[in-house]
């Protein structure tokens, strides 16, 4: 199966777009309303956030969005994958680990210290797809606070 894995450039809002709309599909996002081409163009033309995006006879199958973050430990900048999702047809199939390998290799290039990813203590096989990458864990809590208005 031919696969391109590429980083999205400011010109690329329809692939965006497709993606956007794997991830509903895949998460299972109900009564989700996309943002609009200005907002979602603002997000692409953004130098810290990063998307790259698995493509297959030039449609989406996977893809995953980043945001590098800047540093007071270090002046190399870190970079946290937000999202990671494979169209169910072609999980399993390499397509993850060819994203995760092309944005690794982005940053590495790029000069960056490390890409981090989170994953669910009770989603197992996200938890062993980041270990078969080459990834290491750590046990950590993490804590949100909602800032619903009234």
């Amino acid at each position: 199966m031919d696969i391109e894995v590429k980083k999205l450039t400011p010109n690329g809002l329809n692939a965006f777009k497709q993606l956007i709309r794997l991830f509903e599909d895949v998460f299972e996002m109900e009564n989700f309303i996309i943002p609009d081409d200005n907002h979602l163009q603002q997000l692409l033309g953004n130098e810290a956030f990063i998307v790259f995006v698995a493509m297959h006879e030039n449609i989406v199958i996977g893809g995953l969005t980043a945001y590098m973050l800047q540093q007071y430990y270090s002046t190399k900048p870190l970079v946290y994958v937000y999202d990671l999702a494979v169209k169910s047809v072609f999980q399993r199939q390499g397509v993850g680990k060819k994203l995760m390998s092309g944005i690794t290799g982005y940053c590495r290039d790029a000069g960056m210290e490390e890409v981090f990813v989170q994953a669910d203590e009770i989603d197992q096989h996200a938890i062993d797809f980041y270990r078969s990458t080459g990834a290491t864990s750590e046990k950590v809590v993490h804590f949100y606070y909602p800032l619903k208005a009234d």
